[in-house]
């Protein structure tokens, strides 16, 4: 089994966060230095998604540690797509662990940057609702074709949905980058 920790909903925060815990949206809170990524293509910040306490997931190897997610995205009511955002190495998105990780893509000692914004444009942040399960681990390609439907049904259900760890449930054949071993973070 694996530790899982589902996402059962959003709320607005009502005032900045400014301590080191789950959140989307707003301003990270650098636990190090910042280093706020670029966009390789676009060569401006990227977009501050959010920041993923590792301890509840990862247990004593995240203990004190955050990992903050970007993506290349446009600012409110742009006409900007950047199909690369998909790509692991494209460098439109990443992963940064502090303290103690390492990213090889270009950054800014941002201290705040881009982030979520709202229909009108306005920056939101929210809090995470979060409730904890196990789910089975991870199956290569072949193992769930080989489970009569039912089962196959049943793994799915319980791999599926928007969570924070867990076991991803690959839709198009195992998608995971190269020089693993990974672990799904959200």
């Amino acid at each position: 089994m694996v530790r899982t920790l589902r996402i059962e909903g959003f709320s607005t925060s009502g005032r900045p966060i400014s301590t080191p815990t789950t959140k989307f949206g707003g301003q990270p809170v650098w636990l190090a230095g910042p280093q706020w990524p670029l966009s390789t293509a676009w060569d401006r910040p990227m977009r501050f998604v959010c920041q993923i306490e590792l301890g509840p997931i990862l247990g004593a190897a995240g203990r004190g540690k955050v990992a903050y997610v970007f993506v290349t995205h446009g600012d409110h009511g742009e006409d900007f797509f950047d199909p690369d955002i998909i790509d692991p190495e494209g460098g439109e998105n990443a992963v940064i662990v502090q303290p103690g990780g390492y990213y090889a893509g270009p950054v800014l000692p941002l201290a705040s940057g881009p982030g979520l914004y709202g229909h009108d444009g306005a920056e939101v942040e929210f809090t995470v609702g979060l409730r904890p399960v196990d789910e089975p681990g991870s199956m290569t390609d072949e193992k769930p074709k080989a489970l009569p439907p039912t089962d196959r049904e049943r793994y799915a259900e319980r791999t599926d949905g928007n969570k924070i760890g867990g076991t991803p449930l690959f839709f198009q054949g195992e998608e995971w980058p190269d020089g693993g071993p990974w672990r799904l973070l959200l």
